[in-house]
């Protein structure tokens, strides 16, 4: 084969591929031809007559098996969701992130039983698509049905018969014949007075006589039946249009943790804010970790639930919410996350779960937001960075949602909160330093702990300053 023919058959592996490197079709595979002696052997016109043959049934082959791969793998969008349920099934988290829970109920005796007892919460549960196919089904069902009942009132009384003589001859009719309803000549004209009345809207050329009981009777019950389901399915809508869950996706919560110290104490933080001007009123914060344990009796508790106690810069769980607000979590001896270390924390399983609730100012409704927090997504040894800051120009306090998430690195000692509390308590005493110089245990903690400035108590705080033993 010439130059020329390894350069198109170059170009056109490119041509075939190029989306293959953009990583939109990665099932996409390309037969290439091996290249035979007659491709090779051109030594005339003939032979170059074949090679460009070869060469242009090659580009075909090629493109109908990409063509082919294409349609048959699933598509971009397909395997975007797949691999987004994947990633948060593998994590085994009970919340995700957008505050669903990740909890299916099975096996539930008599469910739809159950649930179309309170149909009403049912109705705001469900997806809007079934909420507005229940909404139209209702008014067109009732007015179906009692266009019906209109019809066989009308038959019964002989007023179809009667507009259908009226209609055909001019004579052979009785003219001092009341019809029960006006204007009701056949099912069509039933059906429109049934949502004339229902919907109280009222023409004129249809409307009942006081020939028949009855009639008067099915009206009533009409107007009754109406002004339920107008009043029912109206209050779903707007209970569905007002929930409080829609307000808890403008409550924030950033999306790492951070483990650092505060006053020398190794505190857990992650931080809340709400985008919306309107405030939470009364917001209080709440935290649980969930992970397995193990009794003295051996019991073995897959989700065991145990509280945090946290709180706005390390107070009360109370919250003044006007800006966006760091909560933090002491990590001292009555804190679960106390024997935990940076390198205990890589292979820890557990679950952080956060909730935030309070009262909505302009609707007066409770809501509550929630997230949740693995191993993997606390960043050990980092601070977050401010986010309001004062305009002189205008004179007003700027929230920049830009640096909400947003943390840097601090020094941090890489060892559990009791190994750091042991190591303070060794080096407080006079010979503390030769038993923690003996013990190989503390080596690796102590030279972690080179984020303390001074060994000082000031203010009640003991701080420390280590260099790495040689």
């Amino acid at each position: 084969m010439d130059h020329h023919g390894e350069e198109d058959l170059e170009s056109l592996d490119k041509l075939i591929n190029c989306d293959n490197k953009n990583g939109l079709y990665k099932t996409a595979t390309v037969i290439k031809i091996p290249e035979t002696p007659h491709n090779l052997s051109s030594n005339n016109l003939t032979a170059n007559h074949h090679h460009k043959e070869s060469l242009l049934g090659s580009f075909n082959k090629h493109l109908r098996h990409s063509i082919r791969a294409i349609n048959e793998s699933p598509s971009a969008i397909t395997r975007l969701r797949n691999a987004k349920i994947s990633s948060r099934r593998l994590r085994k988290r009970v919340i995700f992130k957008t505050g669903d829970c990740n909890v299916v109920q099975g096996n539930v005796a008599k469910r739809r039983r159950r649930y179309l007892q309170d149909i009403f919460t049912t109705l705001v549960d469900v997806q809007w698509r079934w909420t507005l196919a229940v909404f139209s089904a209702s008014f067109m069902l009732s007015w179906m049905l009692f266009g019906v009942v209109w019809w066989l009132i009308a038959t019964a009384h002989g007023d179809i018969e009667y507009y259908s003589q009226k209609d055909n001859t001019e004579n052979d009719y009785a003219e001092d014949f009341t019809v029960c309803v006006n204007e009701v000549r056949s099912f069509s004209s039933a059906l429109l007075y049934s949502i004339e009345t229902q919907q109280t809207i009222g023409y004129g050329f249809r409307y009942i006589t006081e020939e028949c009981p009855e009639a008067i009777f099915v009206q009533c019950v009409q107007c009754i039946m109406g002004v339920f389901i107008q009043a029912f399915m109206v209050g779903i809508v707007f209970a569905k249009l007002s929930r409080p869950k829609k307000r808890a996706q403008t409550l924030l919560f950033s999306r790492h943790a951070v483990i650092c110290h505060r006053d020398g104490v190794p505190c857990l933080m992650f931080r809340v804010g709400d985008m919306r001007k309107s405030h939470i009123i009364e917001a209080h914060i709440r935290a649980q970790i969930i992970r397995k344990k193990i009794t003295k009796e051996k019991e073995e508790i897959p989700f065991y639930q145990q509280e945090l106690k946290i709180g706005a810069d390390g107070g009360e769980d109370r919250l003044m919410f006007i800006w966006p607000t760091t909560i933090v979590h002491k990590i001292d001896e009555y804190s679960p996350l106390y024997q935990l270390s940076a390198r205990d924390m890589l292979k820890e399983r557990f679950e952080i779960v956060v909730m935030l609730e309070g009262v909505i100012e302009s609707t007066g409704m409770t809501t509550q937001a929630r997230s949740s927090y693995l191993p993997c997504e606390i960043l050990w040894g980092h601070r977050f960075q401010h986010v309001v800051s004062f305009k002189n120009e205008t004179g007003e306090y700027e929230v920049d949602y830009t640096l909400f998430n947003n943390t840097y690195e601090v020094d941090t000692p890489l060892c559990s909160a009791k190994q750091l509390d042991e190591i303070r308590d060794l080096m407080a005493d006079r010979d503390g330093i030769d038993r923690v110089a003996s013990s190989g245990a503390m080596l690796h903690c102590v030279s972690s702990v080179v984020s303390m400035d001074s060994m000082s108590t000031e203010s009640g705080v003991l701080q420390m300053h280590t260099t790495t033993p040689m």
